[in-house]
């Protein structure tokens, strides 16, 4: 693997030719025909094929400075490292839609678009509410069109920063632990570590909460006892076990792994098997060439095959397509919305995969979070509205047997 330095050239490199400022806005809501046939057919993966992709791979890591904020990381898990660490969201923002408990982290992509003065630092943050059956009604509402809000229990916010700004040095990171960010930012909640503080615990004055629900937690876990203690410095001890594993995440080009690797080159530790797929999966493809969604999964499974323990895929080009693994639950162009914020199109630019829950170490039972993949689309100009957190679009794809 590349380090965290190369890692994030690497996705600069994507980035550079990404938006061109001449390049003519496309309309993205199209009218749907009498057959309702306005979908982009992104299940065949073969147009994707030309795209360069970058891979996430997750790590643990070796130095815990790598996944601070300064450094501007790219991670799974634990507790975001806010780009912004002072106007976070707030509100509903931080909740899930249905049953609006506070969501929880689940990764972050730094992913600057260096052709733009505002865009010199981006991130963007992904969350999810843990219930599963929050994720079925979530499937439902994200059809949602016009002017009808869909309530989600999947968020992605967009941060993005000049070079200069009030939090960080113009001067790159130094990648050594010696880099301390300009302020502290904004007290965050002391059981989850995620959502500004913004609810304070009657008793010791200093222990801080997003919500009624993380402080009723928090004292049942020992802060009940901790209250009396006035002098007592909360530190990250006190922070929910609840919180998915941490990890650091790391990058490489689709294009440095053959699909033809023999498997006595797989590392002995790797989580996830590669095989011989070549005469299987022609073999499969052509068993499934009636059944669109088991014709897709090949497909699927054969691309991912050439990197198993791929946790995320990301290309933020013009014609940049998801892999999906099925046919059924895909999006049509009318399904995608315009940016909330400036009304101009959204397009892909990064999608997860169900591999990173085995990271997390979800049970493989019926209620446990599942998914297929979560497609983020994203405001195609990055508009610089005021907030500092736009959220943006995801859309999730389950397995047809999570279907309610």
């Amino acid at each position: 693997m590349s380090a965290m330095g190369d890692s994030t050239e690497k996705l600069k490199g994507v980035h550079i030719s990404s938006l061109d400022e001449d390049d003519e806005v496309e309309e993205v809501v199209e009218e749907e025909d009498e057959e309702g046939d306005d979908s982009e057919e992104e299940g065949d993966d073969s147009e994707e094929e030309g795209e360069p992709v970058t891979l996430g791979f997750l790590e643990k890591t070796k130095n815990h400075w790598s996944l601070s904020r300064q450094v501007f990381p790219s991670k799974a898990g634990g507790v975001p490292a806010w780009l912004d660490p002072v106007n976070l969201p707030s509100g509903r923002s931080c909740v899930c839609d249905i049953c609006e408990e506070p969501l929880q982290f689940l990764l972050q992509v730094y992913a600057p678009i260096t052709e733009k003065e505002s865009t010199f630092h981006r991130t963007l943050f992904v969350f999810m509410c843990p219930s599963m059956s929050c994720l079925l009604r979530d499937q439902h509402e994200q059809w949602k069109r016009g002017q009808e809000k869909p309530s989600r229990s999947v968020k992605v916010f967009r941060c993005q920063l000049p070079c200069s700004n009030p939090f960080y040095s113009s001067e790159a990171p130094r990648n050594d632990g010696t880099d301390k960010p300009s302020g502290s930012g904004v007290s965050l909640c002391n059981w989850c570590g995620t959502w500004k503080g913004a609810k304070v615990c009657s008793g010791c004055k200093r222990t801080k909460y997003c919500s009624h629900k993380h402080q009723v937690v928090h004292w049942r876990s020992g802060h009940k006892i901790d209250c009396q203690q006035l002098s007592l410095l909360v530190d990250s001890s006190s922070v929910s076990n609840a919180l998915w594993p941490e990890y650091e995440m790391i990058n490489d080009d689709e294009s440095e792994y053959d699909a033809e690797v023999s498997d006595y080159n797989i590392p002995p530790n790797s989580l996830v098997s590669r095989n011989k797929m070549d005469d299987t999966m022609n073999s499969l493809l052509d068993i499934f060439e009636v059944n669109s969604d088991k014709k897709c999964w090949a497909s699927f499974q054969q691309r991912i095959a050439r990197a198993p323990e791929q946790v995320l895929r990301y290309c933020r080009n013009a014609s940049a397509k998801p892999l999906w693994p099925m046919s059924s639950g895909q999006p049509s162009k009318a399904d995608i919305p315009n940016c909330c914020y400036c009304g101009g199109p959204s397009d892909f630019e990064f999608q997860i995969l169900p591999q990173l829950l085995f990271y997390f170490g979800v049970k493989n039972d019926a209620d446990s979070l599942d998914w297929s993949t979560i497609v983020v689309y994203t405001c195609k100009s990055s508009c610089e509205a005021s907030m500092a957190y736009k959220e943006e679009f995801p859309w999730v794809q389950l397995y047809p047997t999570s279907a309610i």
